[in-house]
């Protein structure tokens, strides 16, 4: 399954009998998925079936779909009111004898208000049935194009985020192979340390002393550290080339990262290792960020 970002934008516009329609839809970052939906009046009781669409077509994304529908011809019907033509009729022949006796034209008729109303044609129930499924399938058709675009952009992100991983991996050999992590180096710090514990104590219990030792040796090893690292750099680069919606993920591997790379810096006690940490950091941080765009 291809990566997705959620950054993307799709239109579809077509028609339906004597009505014209169109979507755009907009996708932007989001936790979770978001729908926004502005549909027109009428069109209200479709939005439970947009919103299942949309749903099962995506999983995460601030998301807008906009739907415009307008009518490409306006059909007009007359509606005679009958009521009112018997009053019209009925008083004209009451007012036979006093008034001119003229016969009733049409544009006469035509001028009395409420005698004739012009009213848009309404539609059948299946003409109704056949312009919601066009708009339907135009939605489908959208979302079609929407996913390209996300999918397309996920590719680009994969990409950018591999050589991310590829880097920490880098930056993961450089510390393990740093020659201050040797034991000769590390046994010598210690004994340094040792000294000084000892230059500062005029009688050191030896229990203490082999604590001391032991807890200076365990803080200047980063082979834990290490071996996490390149175990999130293992399951980073599985979840990218497994695709689908692993945006959470590689999140929590990103903050990982960040922790063994604090831990790194805080032990270090070569400049070496401190300054490849430093970039480890920054690395993971252009690595967070770009994960924030994944679905």
């Amino acid at each position: 399954m291809a990566l997705q970002s959620m950054t993307g934008f799709a239109r579809r516009e077509g028609t339906s009998g004597r009505w014209r329609w169109a979507w755009e839809l907009r996708s932007v970052n989001g936790k979770g998925l978001d729908l926004r939906l502005r549909l027109p009046p009428g069109l209200e009781r479709m939005e439970t079936d947009v919103r299942r669409i949309m749903g099962e077509q995506f999983s995460r994304g601030n998301m807008q779909a906009n739907l415009s529908v307008s009518a490409a011809e306006n059909r007009f019907e007359t509606v005679l009111n009958q009521d009112a033509l018997a009053n019209v009729l009925a008083m004209r022949d009451q007012l036979a004898g006093v008034i001119d006796p003229a016969p009733l034209t049409l544009d006469t008729l035509l001028s009395i208000r409420g005698l004739v109303e012009f009213r848009e044609t309404q539609d059948s129930e299946e003409e109704i049935a056949a312009r919601d499924a066009d708009v339907t399938k135009g939605l489908l058709a959208a979302l079609a194009d929407l996913k390209l675009m996300r999918e397309q952009e996920g590719a680009a992100l994969s990409r950018v985020l591999l050589n991310h991983v590829s880097t920490i991996e880098d930056l993961t050999h450089v510390i393990e192979r740093d020659p201050s992590r040797t034991p000769q180096e590390i046994s010598a710090r210690v004994k340094a340390q040792v000294a000084l514990l000892m230059d500062g104590a005029g009688a050191l219990d030896r229990d203490r002393l082999h604590a001391e030792a032991a807890l200076l040796a365990t803080k200047a090893d980063l082979r834990e550290e290490i071996d996490r690292l390149k175990a999130h750099v293992a399951a980073a680069r599985d979840l990218l080339d497994r695709g689908g919606p692993v945006g959470r993920k590689l999140d929590f591997l990103a903050q990982e990262f960040n922790r063994e790379s604090n831990t790194i810096c805080s032990k270090s006690n070569a400049s070496a290792v401190t300054a490849a940490g430093i970039e480890l950091k920054v690395v993971i941080d252009q690595f967070r960020e770009q994960v924030q765009n994944l679905e």
